[in-house]
């Protein structure tokens, strides 16, 4: 990625960036393009604002067929229960039959290829917690660069907070999986993460920017990355900089934010012939990188273990609260990160919670004793019960 765009591009990316209307920002991307130089330092920069444009034409049809009531498929499903997974894969790997054998989900099981046509949204239990799948629509060669929906696909995995990648076991699985991390790759989401993460949010007016190094800078100095931001009107956001990044790998991250998202794969078929050699073949390509969940969604093998695979996966930790002075706990619990603080907690609660924090009390089998006294920074495990005092 050059580092060199002209100050009016720069400028004119900031007010795509602040864009929400799909029309608008469509606009602005037309206009950001033709004052892009056109050379071999921008050819990359240049592709990638023509898939935003080509996604975004797309989207602004899809709204007008509802308006002229002529229907059409819901893309974006809103998030509910613990944690949103995306369920992707190639057509026929036995993505609706998962579904139907795990889920609450009605869905359409047939033969013929590419039957999903939208988003199919269920929620799978896991002892107290529940997990919301999607099915997405089948991915395909090209489905990066606007193939049938992909755009509409790989826009669903970017959104979700963990992935399942499907395949058959019976057709070559580390070639389907292959594809998926290709066109995945394309797309700039990856399930495990890469040398340099750059991670932009942006913040109210008035927040100022903040950068966080979380690693080290190779090619240039803080003062480097400050001024690049600037050049681009970042005057309020948190930018977190991980493992080594050169200034190129700053500057991509404001054009398009690479996204990692923890995934499990899951190697349907494993009841058929052959499917033990490639279930093989699949983990020596894999080796430590991704667990590996092999069923069978026909006869039920292997099923009962996804919830949980999910839940270490997805890295996260349940959390009960007490009332004072009560004397059983809630059963419905928090669902919080891995190293979550007894303050963490608090925020997610009320902002009340938060802000009048006093002590709070701790019941956990690892404690020698409970309850037990702590403050806000205390960090918390999953199971434990938490009783919270404000001043």
């Amino acid at each position: 990625m050059p580092t060199n765009l002209p100050a009016e591009a720069k400028h004119k990316w900031a007010e795509v960036s602040a864009a929400k209307n799909p029309r608008k920002k469509l606009q602005l991307l037309q206009e950001f393009l033709s004052l892009v130089p056109k050379h071999k330092g921008t050819a990359k920069l240049c592709v990638q604002v023509k898939k935003q444009m080509a996604t975004l034409r797309r989207e602004i049809e899809e709204k007008k067929r509802k308006k002229a009531g002529k229907g059409g498929p819901k893309f974006f499903i809103e998030k509910e229960g613990a944690a949103q997974v995306a369920l992707v894969g190639l057509t026929n790997v036995g993505k609706s039959s998962l579904l139907e054998a795990t889920t609450n989900a009605k869905v359409e099981i047939s033969p013929s290829p590419y039957t999903t046509k939208e988003p199919v949204p269920s929620m799978l239990a896991y002892e107290d917690v529940q997990f919301q799948i999607v099915e997405a629509p089948a991915l395909m060669k090209g489905s990066a660069d606007g193939k049938a929906w992909g755009p509409q696909t790989l826009a669903l995995a970017r959104n979700a907070d963990s992935l399942i990648l499907m395949v058959d076991l019976t057709q070559d699985p580390v070639g389907q999986l292959s594809l998926i991390l290709d066109e995945m790759k394309k797309a700039r989401i990856f399930v495990s993460k890469p040398m340099a993460r750059v991670e932009i949010e942006r913040k109210f007016l008035g927040a100022g920017l903040r950068i966080i190094l979380i690693g080290r800078l190779v090619d240039c100095t803080f003062r480097d990355v400050e001024e690049l931001l600037k050049s681009y009107r970042f005057m309020d956001a948190v930018v977190k900089i991980y493992g080594e990044a050169t200034l190129d790998e700053v500057e991509d991250a404001i054009f398009e934010s690479t996204a990692y998202k923890p995934a499990v794969i899951v190697a349907n078929k494993i009841d058929w012939e052959g499917s033990e050699e490639n279930l093989k073949l699949l983990e020596t390509y894999v080796g430590n990188k991704l667990p590996i969940a092999a069923v069978s969604c026909e006869k039920g093998y292997g099923l009962e273990k996804l919830g949980e695979v999910l839940f270490k996966t997805l890295n996260i930790i349940r959390v009960y609260t007490k009332e004072p002075k009560e004397k059983e706990f809630s059963k419905r619990p928090f669902i919080l990160k891995k190293g979550a603080t007894v303050y963490d907690l608090a925020k997610n609660i009320h902002s009340d919670f938060s802000e009048n924090f006093s002590f709070a009390k701790v019941w956990s089998k690892r404690l020698v004793f409970s309850p037990q006294k702590v403050g806000s920074t205390f960090v918390l495990e999953d199971g434990d019960v938490v009783e919270i005092h404000v001043k």
